[in-house]
């Protein structure tokens, strides 16, 4: 099962939109949490808010994990051991306020098991070319000191 989540505080239209067409003929579960948007996905089931409950129970059951670059996906994927591939919202585009997803992708692309796709183009050409989604390394159980710090950090400025 392919899991898509993208936040409760915004709509991701660009990625989900993206996604809903690229999985138009997979035999592949795909379930979306997509948010406050008003798309209506015609390929993926969706809806636009879970539980917690519900989310931990569906990152634990992914195959792979499609999402924003928000800190609390990233870590809960990694928490799962779950490979993920985010792709960060703009505040060009008008996504987000600011620019820290692009800021958290550019640091999160080292670690182990996180891919970056810095568009949704980009998105759908790795997941186009499942060899291009390996990422060396194997996901570590807790997140080491140096993510950690950065969280810290991002906290602190914000």
């Amino acid at each position: 099962m392919i899991f898509i989540t993208v936040g409760t505080q915004l709509p991701f239209d660009r990625l989900v939109k993206e996604l809903d067409g690229f999985y138009e003929n997979t035999k592949e579960t795909v379930f979306a949490q997509i948010g406050p948007s008003k798309l209506s996905l015609k390929n993926c089931e969706y809806t636009g808010f879970i539980s917690p409950i519900k989310a931990e129970e569906l990152f634990r059951d992914a195959s792979l994990i499609i999402a924003h670059a928000g800190m609390g996906t990233i870590l809960t994927a990694l928490k799962y051991r779950k490979p993920i591939l985010i792709v960060p919202r703009k505040a060009s585009l008008g996504e987000h306020r600011n620019e820290h997803q692009l800021a958290t992708a550019n640091w999160v692309r080292e670690l182990p098991g996180v891919i970056v796709a810095d568009d949704e183009k980009a998105a759908v050409n790795l997941l186009s070319n499942p060899q291009l989604l390996i990422n060396e390394g194997s996901i570590p159980e807790f997140a080491e000191d140096r993510l950690l710090n950065f969280i810290s950090k991002m906290i602190k400025d914000n």
